[in-house]
């Protein structure tokens, strides 16, 4: 999958707390030293950080087990042990982090972002911490907590505005190559697109990001083809371009199938503002199929493209940042 991993399984854990010392004083001159036992340090936490030079997980595949540095014990002359070093697990924008149990945990986006997941274990207290009045050489410190462990799912969610669907062929990656700075590979063959792939479409009024996904044949969500694996990248956009070659001889099927996959895998995504495209609109018969694409959709935009002869894109760069706009508004409403 040209290293493109887009989920993991992790083991974190946290760092103890050193032990406190028990020590007394040495001195000369001094007949009756005190207890000097130190603090023990503090135990490394678990943190994660977004980079966003990170595209995928795939760091995560090779090393699968973070662990913070326990910290040091106390010692003598009141000396505080060193605090345990922190495990820092980095992760693209748009990681989202789960439990055992599937709770979120966190959803991390914003580049910088930083989330202390599991704190460190306190350090114990030397023994001068419990020196009294009455008790003025105790002979006991007190031990380090321990840190925690856990493992956690980390996925990858693309951050993008509108997803590209489409069967194989469909003409996703060529559109997304004419539209925008990306270069997908593009070949005459299905399944050209085996990962996401992201591209950034410059408008006047706004940039918007598309993200181009491997095709989805019928029987996705029985397995078949590369299945519906990469759908959760659609989970951040705010609507769904759907794709249909015009050179297809049912195209209004085409759309059908494309619907009742996505569907089953999220009637959420599925119910997301959408705009019917159908692309190769230079080939032969290719205007009446788009004609048939209107009369089976008649309350639904559709449009009609060639990104061969780039026929249609100036208006469709239009209805993109419309969509966008119909689909941010109704996020906001829910």
């Amino acid at each position: 999958m040209n290293g493109f991993v887009d989920e993991t399984t992790i083991v974190v854990s946290s760092g103890g707390g050193g032990d406190g010392a028990v020590s007394f004083r040495r001195e000369k001159y001094v007949p009756r030293g005190g207890p000097d036992g130190g603090d023990g340090g503090k135990g490394g936490d678990v943190v994660f950080t977004v980079r966003p030079n990170l595209k995928t997980l795939s760091h995560l595949k090779f090393k699968r087990i973070f662990r913070a540095e326990n910290g040091g014990r106390g010692s003598g002359k009141g000396k505080h042990g060193k605090d345990g070093a922190d495990a820092v697990v980095e992760v693209p924008p748009g990681t989202v982090v789960t439990d055992e149990d599937g709770r979120r945990i966190a959803d991390l986006v914003a580049a910088g972002e930083r989330l202390v997941f599991l704190r460190g274990g306190r350090g114990g207290r030397g023994n001068s911490r419990f020196a009294t009045s009455t008790n003025q050489a105790p002979r006991h410190a007190e031990k380090g907590a321990g840190g925690e462990s856990r493992q956690l799912k980390v996925e990858l969610q693309l951050i993008a505005d509108i997803g590209l669907l489409g069967q194989p062929n469909a003409g996703k990656s060529t559109l997304l190559s004419v539209l925008t700075n990306a270069h997908p590979a593009i070949a005459d063959y299905p399944f050209t697109t085996r990962i996401p792939n992201l591209g950034l479409l410059r408008l006047s009024e706004r940039d918007l990001i598309l993200a181009d996904l491997p095709g989805i044949i019928d029987g996705a969500s029985e397995g078949r083809g590369l299945g519906l694996r990469f759908l959760r990248h659609l989970s951040r956009c705010s609507a769904v371009l759907y794709l249909v070659d015009l050179g297809d001889t049912d195209v209004p099927r085409t759309v059908r199938s494309l619907e009742s996959e996505l569907k089953t895998y999220s009637a959420e995504l599925a119910a997301r503002p959408r705009l019917i495209v159908g692309t190769k609109l230079d080939l032969p018969d290719a205007a009446e199929r788009l004609g048939e694409l209107r009369a089976a959709y008649p309350e639904e935009r559709v449009h009609g493209i060639s990104s061969l002869t780039h026929e249609g894109l100036a208006a469709l760069g239009a209805l993109l940042l419309d969509l966008v706009t119909v689909g941010a508004e109704g996020e906001r409403r829910a």
